[in-house]
């Protein structure tokens, strides 16, 4: 069974630093695109950052960039999303996702992602 998991969210003050991980299991997600959405109460899901299969290239949506990285760890078939100098307005559920297609373009449109995790709440208050 495919899976992907994500983990770390929690409560954070203003300013503070998270760490999310999204950790895969079933096949192998090394050739997948991935992604980490969020959603927050009332709102559309909304892209937050993105990694080629390779690592090669990333995509941030200007609200996180400079503050938050997305990485991965093909051999560990896991994606981590480091976010820092947290804000009130990152509050929201986070889902990682995965997605292959044979373009080198990074997509942010939800349905490009056929592989979605349950979620992970993070809270920036203080």
């Amino acid at each position: 069974q495919v899976q992907l998991a994500e983990s770390g969210g929690r409560l954070v003050q203003p300013g503070g630093s998270l760490r999310l991980s999204c950790a895969a299991s079933g096949r192998t997600f090394s050739n997948d695109n991935m992604a980490w959405f969020r959603q927050a109460p009332g709102k559309e899901r909304e892209a937050v950052a993105a990694i080629r299969w390779s690592g090669g290239s990333t995509y941030y949506a200007d609200s996180v960039k400079g503050r938050f990285t997305i990485s991965r760890d093909n051999a560990k078939n896991t994606m981590y999303l480091q976010m820092n100098s947290l804000k009130p307005e990152a509050t929201a559920v986070y889902y990682c996702a995965a997605g292959r297609w044979p373009s080198p373009v990074l997509y942010t449109q939800t349905y490009k992602y056929g592989y979605w995790g349950q979620g992970t709440q993070v809270t920036v208050s203080s």
